[in-house]
């Protein structure tokens, strides 16, 4: 499947997922040894401001240069890599198709319908679909992807830069669902029959993943996220922010911080996910409860935040640990990915299309 640049892509054994969002470059690789997986190497580079606004990479060469300093420090030797596209950027529509069709003949007669399903030019747009299985006895379920071409250019452009080959473009909505298989020992029955809100909270934009049954019923994506802090904390303390990060980053923020500062904003973050939460059941006349909120992103390393939510929205509440049930090599420094787990939710998804047949 290959319409124009693959943006599922496909497994290729030995793949790091790399995560560019708006704040940091994000690196993990993993190993799988039967049922058992093994973190190889990971790693974490901030970028500077504005290199990638909107989750739209403004810069390839200083986001191609960030990565490779991720690259160099998690020290691993893989140059393919998984990547992924912002869901707000993505198209995506699940269409009927005759499920006597050939791949090929699938692939060509998508060509030709494009403009029903998608509202841009097929020269403009990365155009890539997966059967997902019957739809009824003649017809087959098929995901169809589309996201213009420059989305994907950019980010394969950076990856170059720094010496990486691109072998799969994926969405980051997918990406987080992929990694939830590795939260399941965190949910209720493992999941199975529970209706579950994964929430990905970054620096600008908070991804909302809502899965039943361990399957995806709704996604959304808002811009809310932990750059609200730090421009909280400039306000508050009259310093720039710059210097508010840097204070948040080392916990340098005067005793009144948490009072007046951080428990505000995490009532505001109770707000946010409770607000998107309103919007799905909105959606869905099939759904009418939370069974667990799973917190991830930069956001969920705030201490006691999960206890937080919890109070406040009357739904359990905890903090992804998707390395929990794994080994980790001592090059992956154990210590600290236990305190960066919660942000690599879709670096890990990615890590896992090594191993993904599809």
């Amino acid at each position: 499947m290959s319409l124009m640049q693959s943006l599922l892509g496909g497994g290729q054994q030995g793949l790091i997922g790399l995560d560019i969002s708006s704040s940091a470059v994000k690196l993990l690789e993993l190993s799988r040894r039967g049922d058992s997986y093994r973190v190889e190497t990971y790693a974490i580079e901030p970028l500077p401001p504005d290199a990638v606004a909107d989750k739209q990479i403004v810069d390839p060469k200083v986001v191609g240069e960030c990565i490779a300093r991720a690259v160099n420090r998690a020290g691993t030797r893989t140059t393919h890599a998984a990547l992924a596209v912002s869901g707000a950027s993505v198209i995506t529509k699940v269409i009927q198709m005759q499920a006597s069709l050939s791949e090929l003949d699938m692939e060509e007669q998508i060509k030709v319908e494009a403009d029903q399903y998608i509202p841009y030019a097929i020269d403009e747009v990365a155009l890539d679909f997966q059967v997902l299985g019957d739809s009824d006895a003649a017809n087959v379920d098929v995901l169809l992807a589309a996201c213009r071409k420059e989305q994907v250019e950019q980010r394969c452009a950076a990856l170059e830069i720094a010496g990486l080959t691109p072998r799969v473009v994926d969405i980051e909505n997918h990406a987080l669902q992929n990694s939830s298989l590795f939260l399941q020992h965190q949910m209720p029955d493992a999941g199975h029959g529970k209706t579950i809100a994964l929430i990905d909270m970054g620096a600008t934009t908070t991804s909302v993943l809502v899965l039943h049954d361990l399957q995806s019923v709704y996604t959304r994506e808002q811009s809310f996220g932990g750059r609200q802090l730090t421009d909280d904390i400039s306000r508050y303390y009259g310093i720039t922010v710059e210097e508010a990060a840097k204070a948040k980053r080392f916990n340098s923020l005067p005793d009144d911080y948490v009072f007046n500062v951080l428990t505000p904003f995490v009532a505001d973050m109770g707000q946010q996910i409770d607000r998107s939460l309103q919007f799905f059941f909105a959606s869905s006349s099939q759904h009418t409860q939370i069974d667990q909120i799973i917190l991830a992103g930069g956001c969920a390393e705030i201490a006691g935040v999960d206890r937080s939510i919890q109070e406040q929205l009357k739904i359990p509440t905890v903090v992804a640990k998707p390395f929990a049930h794994m080994s980790i090599s001592p090059k992956a420094k154990p210590s600290q990915l236990a305190r960066d787990s919660a942000s690599l939710l879709i670096a890990c998804g990615l890590a896992f299309r090594a191993f993904d047949p599809n």
